[in-house]
């Protein structure tokens, strides 16, 4: 039965409010203070520039997209278990409010993590960054319940819209911290420790609000048998990955986006620690530029979503990746001072939120009802905070190369085959082979 249209927006307006949850763990932890204070806690406990982390020779400056690499590496296989668990049970919220404030309370214990502790710091990301991952898969199969065909565009760019507007709140208040952090007593390290841990008690508070509000839906796919969920969901893992061929434009775009959201959220993660190591700003600088980047991806999310009212959906992520291949090589050629720092942060702004949230929103008509949860689990292999190619390439570039400028230049790799892969893409074609009403055209 169909919720009421009334409900359904109630419903919607909750779902907004995990997008403002999750970003503070994404923006204040992964985006700005978590990577560059790693860093500085392995680069004290280095040897000749080198930390071993279970026996392993790692540069110091590596080992932040290395760690990046292996949480994601860790959720390859256990995300699509949680997708395919979540489609067959009937606690789809309650699995929502579990992994979000299982990676909450990871992150508040990071607050906790002080001198040359960079391997308990590390643990706590990667155990944060999978419940993050995991709830997001989660997250993202309500959409196709909450929102109709002709406007799931638009729902989905609220989504992240207002998720870059309370990261951005968030921020602005740990700017604050650390402009007034000397006069009030408080060390640097000591400011990066509260940021962490406030933003996990910021993504603890709001995931309360769709908890609370969103509705689970009778399970659209039957337990074979009405035997043991985990044992059919590894049963049905196996079964996604074998039917994925028979539904080849969804693969294609799914391999698109896997390659060039992995170039996306490397930039993401890895952007502080380019201002950081390679542009030697300062931490106000760092989180100024990070701030700009939200308050403008608000903006960019509801201009793409004009713009996708026009040309449609896939040229406008398109364009947004030929705008993401231009900035790059600016970042390369001519970024060397604090203010053309900024200036790529806003360009970067403008186009982050349009293509994630178009990207999210065509997905969801390419996927076969009943399996939302299943074949998001795939697709959040590459969705918020959870690339693992791109860090581990820019780590290996780094080290080899040592030259952080050239590894930022070369993620335009991604960019570039992701955009030739979309423009064979047929967003149509791909929702009727799934049994789904089709996109509005643009």
């Amino acid at each position: 039965m169909t919720a009421p249209a009334g409900d359904t927006k109630r419903e919607q307006r909750a779902w907004y409010a995990y997008d403002v949850a999750n970003s503070a763990f994404m923006t204040s932890v992964v985006t700005v203070f978590l990577g560059p204070y790693l860093t500085s806690l392995a680069r004290a406990a280095s040897t000749a520039g080198y930390v071993y982390p279970l026996g392993i020779k790692v540069g110091v400056e590596s080992y932040w997209p290395y760690l990046v690499s292996l949480s994601v590496l860790t959720q390859v296989i256990a995300l699509p278990l949680f997708g395919a668990i979540a489609d067959y049970g009937r606690k789809k919220r309650e699995m929502l409010g579990g992994l979000a404030w299982l990676g909450a309370g990871a992150t508040i214990a990071l607050y906790g993590v002080g001198e040359r502790s960079y391997i308990a710091g590390g643990a706590l990301f990667l155990l944060a960054n999978f419940a993050f991952g995991a709830s997001i898969v989660i997250y993202n199969s309500f959409l196709p319940e909450i929102a109709a065909p002709a406007e799931r565009d638009a729902v989905s760019s609220n989504g992240w819209g207002l998720g870059y507007l309370g990261g951005g709140i968030l921020l602005a208040l740990h700017l604050l911290l650390f402009a007034k952090a000397e006069s009030w007593g408080i060390s640097t390290g000591q400011a990066v420790r509260l940021a962490l841990g406030s933003a996990g008690i910021w993504w603890a508070l709001f995931t309360i609000i769709p908890v609370v509000t969103l509705k689970n839906r009778a399970a659209r796919v039957a337990v074979p048998g009405g035997g043991n969920i985990a044992m059919a969901a590894f049963r049905q893992l196996g079964h996604t990955l074998k039917s994925l061929p028979k539904y080849p434009r969804t693969l294609l775009f799914l391999i698109a986006f896997l390659i060039y959201n992995d170039g996306i959220q490397t930039v993401i993660t890895m952007a502080a620690q380019f201002g950081s190591e390679e542009l030697k700003l300062g931490m106000q600088s760092l989180t100024t530029a990070i701030l700009l980047t939200q308050f403008v991806a608000l903006l960019g999310a509801l201009l793409f979503n004009r713009i996708a009212r026009v040309v449609g959906s896939r040229k406008a992520v398109m364009i947004s990746l030929l705008i993401w291949c231009g900035t790059l090589f600016y970042v390369y050629r001519f970024v060397h001072t604090n203010v053309e720092f900024l200036v790529a942060a806003g360009v970067i702004g403008v186009v982050l939120g349009g293509s994630q949230a178009l990207s999210r929103s065509i997905y969801s008509f390419m996927i076969p009802k009943g399996r939302e949860a299943e074949y998001f689990s795939i697709y959040e292999i590459s969705d918020k905070g959870t690339s693992w190619l791109g860090p581990l390439f820019l780590g290996l570039t780094l080290q080899w190369t040592g030259s952080f400028r050239f590894a930022i230049f070369s993620l335009i790799l991604f960019f570039a085959i992701g955009l030739a892969l979309l423009f064979f893409v047929d967003v149509r074609r791909a929702a009727a082979e799934a049994g789904n009403e089709p996109p509005p055209a643009g």
